[in-house]
This record gives structure tokens, sequence and C-alpha cells, in this order.
């Protein structure tokens, strides 16, 4: 009988500290606040956040149709949704650095909290962003943009301008960072 209540309460134990390390690896991004959330929120709030309360163990990836995210040796991918894509643009007079797809959490541009005009045009000519706009502590400043266009981007700070064509297709870079002002 002792040796039954023995393994018993072994049994137990070990169903209990799995439960617990299983508990412990249900949703990783937790930890940030951003478990049960949209890849558009996700996205929204880790780049509008100070450099300082930027998680250096999450890894965030703009992809054109999802978002990556790695965080405790775990990759997710949340969707983007099928009509939007997310453009994030680093105009830059000095310094700047190649970048295809934007990281959230890593990706630094030259200009942070500087107050641009902004003005996005699609193919057809029509305006889809027009107006001042301030970068993010990060120096970036992203737009949600249609998916499957082309246009072009023009920006203004300090009086000096940088233009570019843009696509929004597959392929497509989510981070702008060719856009040096003269």
């Amino acid at each position: 009988m002792a040796g039954m209540r023995r393994t018993l309460l072994a049994v137990a134990m070990s169903v209990l500290m799995l439960a617990g390390c299983a508990e412990a690896k249900v949703e990783p991004l937790a930890r940030f606040g951003l478990a049960g959330k949209s890849a558009v929120e996700v996205i929204d709030r880790l780049d509008r956040l100070a450099l300082a309360e930027r998680p250096a163990d999450l890894k965030a990836s703009v992809r054109p149709d999802a978002l990556l995210v790695t965080a405790d040796g775990e990759e997710r991918s949340l969707a983007i949704p099928d009509d939007k894509f997310y453009l994030s643009l680093a105009p830059y007079v000095e310094h700047t650095h190649e970048c295809f797809h934007h990281s959230l959490t890593t990706c630094k541009g030259e200009l942070a909290a500087a107050a641009l005009e902004v003005r996005i045009v699609d193919q057809a000519g029509a305006v889809l962003v027009e107006g001042a706009r301030t970068t993010f502590a990060n120096g970036f400043v992203g737009f949600w943009l249609p998916r499957g266009i082309t246009g072009t981007v023009r920006v203004t700070y300090a009086g000096k301008t940088a233009e570019s064509a843009f696509s929004t297709g597959p392929d497509a870079p989510t981070c702008l960072t060719t856009l040096q002002l003269a």
C-alpha cells in the first residue's frame, strides 16, 4: 500500500510539473503584452515604442503578408489582412542602413521624432497619404497601404525633399531606407 501511495504521489507531482512547464510555454508573447493580438495591432504597438521599451529578446519582422515574431525560441507567423501592406519609411540626411523587411525591434533610422510632410500617391494618381507626420522613436514612420499597388512617396523635412517609387506586391520591401533628403 505504501509503495502504491508513493507511485501515485510521484505521478501526481510529475503531472503538476509538466502542467506548469506547459503553461509557461503556452504563449511566450504574453510576456510582452501581445498575446491574442492581430498582426496589425502588434505592428502598430511595437513600431511606436520608445527605444528603451523595445524588448531585446523579441524579434519582429514585417513581411508583405505576415508578421514573423520570435520569442523564447519560438517563431510565430501572424497574417496581415489580404488588403493591407505595411510600409515603413526612414528618411535620412547623412546615415542609413540597408533594409528589406522592417524589423520592429531593431531597425533604427537617423531622424527620431522628426516632423515630416509626407505624400504617397498610387500609380493612378490617387493620393493615399498627405500631410504632417512625426517619425517614431526609432526614426521610422509607418503606413498601412492597399496591397498590390505601385506608386510614389515624397517626404519633406527641414526644407529638404526625397522621393522614391514603391510597390506593395508580394515580393516588395516593407522597409524603405533609401529616402535621402536633399
